[in-house]
């Protein structure tokens, strides 16, 4: 029997010796793959694909980190990642960090693949702290949150810890005739048991998920909201993980992790095409109702659904005055609400956040061209 107060210095590397491809695993892999495939084919109809990078990953930063206990808000974590702003609660600027340790990540793919100097990178991105891997003492333990009971202890030594990541390393990047997906689960197993950093290891973990599909080719971009399911099913998570290490039960946790990317797969996809749905009719609403606003100003608001004035001068569209202009008819045409921050004013596109945080995907169409022109004359009254 393993014991949970004493380090794991036995782990064994990879490949695990047990029976990975089953034939249950296997035929989920069918419907998992499926459903990814269709998720990248759904990105791609979107023409500004920055749309979706800029705000799927926060969706998944929120759940993420919250699976870490580490709380915020949707609303509050996209203020903070298109203002800035200043009053954000620790908890809300170390959750945003997660979707810039998922950018550089995925930038960082372009030119080299999956490492243990990737996954510090990371790691420190993450937690906002220069993390290495772990050296010598303190002990880290993994405990319940509530008892305070210890329940897995992680290897010990640098020495043995890079070597333990230098196989994961070669595991990730090796030529085999595994199928991605079982690797991918494989893997984050492999990274969670090592446990190679003092905190942040669970998030990194996650995020190298995702890179890992992406890196097989499986993804093209960073928009698979995997740790909603996690989050939903995070009892069952640690579980599994657990599992893996007192019994090497490896067939339920690849089941649950397929089940984690086909779920997801679908939702994200859904969550994608109403996306292109109310692009294509806020598009077409204030083509309508004001047929001088240029497209871009409308993309912008996709891209930031929290937009000052200068986030569009920023961006080389028009000058401030156009800007301002061009915010209040969206204003007056009910596409966009004004709020003040202090001498600041703010743009919000209410409808895509809503459409963004919701479970469902469904969103109430603009008037018709009839009322449009109403519309175009109200916002153009307005003072």
């Amino acid at each position: 029997m393993l014991d949970p107060k004493q380090p794991y210095n036995e782990l064994p590397l990879l490949p695990p010796a047990a029976e990975l491809e089953t034939r249950a695993v296997l035929k989920k892999c069918v419907t998992a793959r499926t459903a990814l495939a269709e998720l990248r084919l759904a990105g791609h109809l979107i023409p500004d694909q920055s749309v979706l990078t800029n705000s799927i990953p926060l969706l998944e930063a929120k759940d993420s980190s919250e699976i870490e206990n580490i709380a915020t808000t949707s609303d509050a974590l996209f203020r903070e990642a298109s203002l800035g702003a200043s009053d954000a609660t620790p908890e809300t600027k170390e959750a945003a960090r997660y979707r810039t340790a998922l950018h550089h990540g995925f930038q960082a793919l372009q030119s080299r693949p999956l490492s243990t100097r990737l996954a510090t990178e990371i790691c420190q991105i993450v937690t906002g702290k220069e993390y290495g891997v772990r050296r010598g003492l303190p002990r880290t333990t993994l405990q319940d949150r509530r008892t305070g009971e210890v329940y897995y202890t992680p290897p010990e030594g640098e020495a043995l810890l890079r070597d333990l990541l230098a196989n994961w390393e070669k595991f990730a990047n090796a030529k085999t005739e595994i199928d991605p997906l079982v690797r991918m689960a494989v893997l984050h197993y492999q990274f969670e048991a090592i446990h190679p950093f003092r905190d942040g290891n669970g998030r990194t973990g996650r995020i190298l998920n995702i890179l890992g599909l992406i890196q097989d080719g499986l993804l093209d971009l960073p928009t698979l909201y995997l740790s909603r399911y996690i989050l939903a099913n995070r009892a069952a998570y640690f579980r599994l993980l657990g599992r893996v290490t007192t019994h090497q039960e490896w067939e339920p946790w690849i089941l649950y992790m397929l089940d984690a990317i086909e779920t997801t797969s679908l939702w994200t996809t859904r969550k994608t095409t109403a996306v292109k749905a109310l692009m294509e009719e806020t598009s077409s609403y204030v083509w309508a109702a004001a047929p001088k606003l240029p497209h871009a100003v409308v993309v912008l608001i996709f891209k930031q659904p929290y937009v000052r004035i200068a986030n569009i001068v920023e961006s080389k569209i028009v000058g401030r005055e156009a800007a301002s202009k061009y915010l209040k008819e969206l204003v007056g045409l009910g596409v966009l609400e004004q709020e003040k921050r202090g001498r600041d004013k703010i743009f919000l596109h209410r409808k895509y956040l809503d459409v963004l945080f919701s479970d469902g995907h469904d969103f109430k169409p603009y008037p018709r061209p009839e009322a449009a022109s109403g519309a175009r004359r109200r916002a153009r009254a307005r003072p």
